[in-house]
């Protein structure tokens, strides 16, 4: 009797259920969200936003006047538990490029800084005196389709 219900069931679940194929789905993929997760060390906060206003700012234009971005943006953590970031750096990326395109980037940049990725890693090393890099998150942002 009970595999007799159970085949009755899976029978009708099996009908009612539509392809997943044929099923339009509320939402879809938009941009991407590159999450940049920073530690401070205690008397550098001053340092690391002078950086921030500077550098990586004109980076962050640099890219969205590109269209290589499409908004980027900084969250505080306002009561950051023990290990977790005091700073999240996002930046809102519309795809992600190809390797052929990243490197056209690359060199686009850099030579627009005037500057060569020797430069580029002795000022992140700099930085880390007194910043710690936690980690960083690529995620999808979905939007309703209806």
């Amino acid at each position: 009797m009970k595999t007799l219900r159970f085949a009755a069931i899976a029978a009708l679940a099996l009908a009612c259920t539509t392809p997943l194929a044929a099923q339009e789905l509320p939402i879809t993929s938009a941009e991407l969200v590159e999450v940049g997760m920073i530690r401070i060390d205690d008397g550098h906060f001053g340092d690391y936003a002078a950086f921030l206003n500077d550098q990586w700012r004109k980076d962050q234009e640099y890219a969205l006047k590109q269209g290589w971005i499409s908004g980027y943006e900084i969250l505080s953590n306002e009561f950051p538990r023990a290990g977790e970031p005091d700073i999240y750096l996002l930046i809102r990326y519309p795809s992600i490029p190809d390797a052929a395109e990243q490197k056209k980037r690359q060199d686009a940049y850099l030579g627009y800084m005037q500057t060569s990725m020797q430069k580029q890693e002795a000022g992140s090393a700099e930085r880390a005196k007194y910043r710690k890099v936690l980690g960083s998150m690529l995620l999808r942002r979905w939007v309703w389709t209806k």
